[in-house]
């Protein structure tokens, strides 16, 4: 085994979520290729004393319940895992790439559905757990970065292995900066959008909730977004992706969403509930070791000079107040145009920030 799948282990054990010993650890394995990983971060944390069980899942499975489940079964949330949440004090979610066409014949509206039901589960974990949620490189990974296994891998421990508390403190004097503004305004190419971020903290992603992290992110005012943005990466949305997704807000109320695919998917999604239309979170990426679209918003997110803005659930610790299943971020690249102005005056231009 590479040996530095047990360094990860020791971040994701010591560090993200620090566990101790007497408590109760739950390992969810997504897809087979995340095997690795799961063996190192489960005997770390038998070495601490924790714990530990560990739960397996794949989208091959969860198509066959879309396929030929019932909507009654499709829409079931399972026990066990709302008793997992209640059980666990630490989850670690160890997410396998798996084909984006895997869902291809699903009806939109069955997958909406099934994306709703994993939102209810997601809010459950954050809610009840400690937790980190991490992309683990795998073969299908690398396809749909249009990379080979050992780039992505490489880009992966990369981005994996800095070190985080040196990271963090950069970041977080950028942060307090930022928390200093009251209207922040999103100017690029066939983008104006603008929202209030008055009285919102700013948190940072310092590697405790995902691994690799690198964000800086707000909850906006929801009812003060206003102005329209186009997203030049795709959306990618339960194994769906829509390009050209271009979304315009007045007074916080969606009042248009397209995109060149999938529109029908798009529209369904940002209908589960009354929230999931309304913006939920803004966010800076701030990893530059990671440096490619991946379609997978746990990376991509990240990648230093982008940008994202997430619809539905805002996160509480940062002031939102948005309620929704769905919490759904989408990619802006900021590195070949466009800038944010805090109360007017830039702050950040071509994927750089401008204040020290």
């Amino acid at each position: 085994m590479d040996k530095r799948w047990k360094q990860v282990a020791e971040i994701l054990v010591s560090y993200s979520a620090e566990v101790k010993a007497g408590e109760r650890v739950l390992i969810s394995m997504g897809e087979i290729g995340s095997y690795p990983l799961v063996q190192a971060l489960h005997e770390v944390a038998i070495k601490v004393g924790a714990h530990v069980q560990v739960q397996f899942l794949a989208e091959s499975l969860r198509h066959s319940l879309m396929k030929y489940g019932t909507r009654q079964q499709v829409e079931w949330l399972p026990e066990i895992e709302e008793y997992g949440m209640d059980w666990a004090d630490v989850y670690f979610g160890l997410r396998g790439a798996y084909n984006l066409h895997e869902h291809a014949d699903i009806a939109p509206e069955v997958l909406a559905a099934s994306q709703g039901v994993l939102g209810r589960i997601s809010r459950m974990r954050w809610e009840r757990t400690r937790w980190c949620l991490v992309r683990v490189p795998n073969e299908a990974f690398a396809q749909q970065a249009e990379t080979d296994v050992e780039t992505i891998t490489e880009m992966f421990f990369d981005a994996c292995l800095i070190d985080w508390p040196a990271s963090a403190l950069a970041w977080k004097k950028t942060a307090a900066t930022l928390e200093k503004g009251s209207l922040l305004h999103i100017v690029a190419k066939d983008t104006d959008l603008s929202f209030s971020v008055a009285n919102r903290l700013w948190q940072v992603g310092q590697g405790k909730f995902n691994l690799p992290d690198g964000e800086i992110y707000t909850a906006p005012v929801s009812s003060s977004v206003n102005g329209h943005v186009h997203f030049d990466f795709p959306g990618v949305f339960g194994g769906r992706l829509m390009n050209d997704i271009r979304l315009s807000w007045k007074g916080g109320t969606l009042v248009e969403a397209t995109s060149s695919t999938n529109q029908d998917f798009l529209r369904r999604v940002l209908a589960v509930d009354p929230g999931a239309s309304r913006l939920g979170e803004f966010g800076i990426g701030v990893n530059t070791r990671i440096d490619r679209f991946c379609k997978d918003i746990l990376l991509d997110e990240k990648i230093g000079g982008t940008i994202h803005l997430a619809l539905g659930r805002a996160y509480p610790e940062c002031g939102g107040t948005n309620a929704s299943a769905i919490h759904w971020d989408i990619v802006k690249d900021l590195r070949r145009g466009g800038r944010l102005e805090l109360d007017e005056n830039r702050v950040y231009e071509n994927g750089r920030f401008l204040m020290g």
